[in-house]
């Protein structure tokens, strides 16, 4: 089985190194890795030259954003399996993409795969600031506020080609759009892998204000419109409350 990894930069010099990393350590090896770059002037492609012996592709040209750019990536995927790992993010551990192999491999009906995250300082990605544990999907989580963490996603591909990749029109919630369409909508069988997969840094444009996030939250509403459902009566409130609890269980 051969996962297509996708990393999306722009301006990304001072975290870039550590993701390429992070990415070319991992245990398994059967891995497509693809950079998509939105014409950074900072260096950032300075770095990644560095590994492009490494990197099956490479791509920096000016783009409509970070999910028109990761639309881009999936176009070029050629693996069974997509996953995407944020400039700004490392995996948790060196087998985190067997562990999704295996995952998949477990099973063929499983069409996509999530795991727990952590939220770590930007200067140190040891040092962890909060937790996001996100439990055995049911039915009808969504409606309860439930998501599980975006980078921790990994989807067939051939679900891209069925379902469609990132709806351009939404900024800050086309991650939560997508996996309300494939899961909730469209009713993938996904799987639960309780472990830390990610590590993503604090600081990241979905979480910077609260202004944005009362942005995201109105988008989120938004995207069940899209789709031509309707959420339940608290689910647009009980999604931010899920995750006042990260903080909440980590302090």
């Amino acid at each position: 089985m051969k996962i297509s990894v996708i990393t999306i930069t722009y301006n990304s010099r001072y975290t870039i190194e550590d993701t390429i990393h992070s990415v070319l350590s991992q245990d398994y090896k059967d891995v497509e890795y693809i950079i998509v770059d939105g014409l950074s002037k900072d260096g950032t492609m300075d770095i990644v030259n560095k590994y492009k012996e490494r990197i099956h592709r490479i791509v920096s040209e000016k783009d409509k954003g970070l999910y028109d750019a990761l639309n881009k990536g999936i176009s070029l995927a050629t693996g069974d399996v997509v996953g995407m790992l944020h400039s700004d993010d490392v995996y948790a551990a060196e087998n985190i993409l067997s562990l999704v192999a295996g995952a998949f491999n477990s099973d063929p009906a499983i069409e996509g795969i999530y795991g727990d995250l952590v939220f770590v300082n930007r200067n140190d990605v040891n040092k962890i600031m909060r937790r996001w544990t996100a439990g055995e999907y049911r039915e009808d989580a969504f409606t309860q506020g439930w998501m599980p963490p975006h980078p921790t996603f990994y989807v067939k591909r051939e679900c891209y080609e069925k379902f469609g990749g990132f709806n351009t029109s939404l900024k800050l919630s086309a991650d939560y759009e997508l996996m309300l369409r494939m899961i909730h909508k469209n009713k993938i069988k996904i799987h639960y892998i309780p472990e830390t997969l990610i590590r993503m840094r604090m600081g990241g444009t979905s979480n910077v204000s609260i202004f944005v996030k009362i942005k995201a939250n109105l988008e989120d509403q938004l995207a069940w419109k899209l789709n031509g459902m309707k959420p339940g009566v608290l689910t647009i409130i009980k999604k931010p409350l899920k995750k006042l609890r990260q903080y909440l269980k980590w302090s």
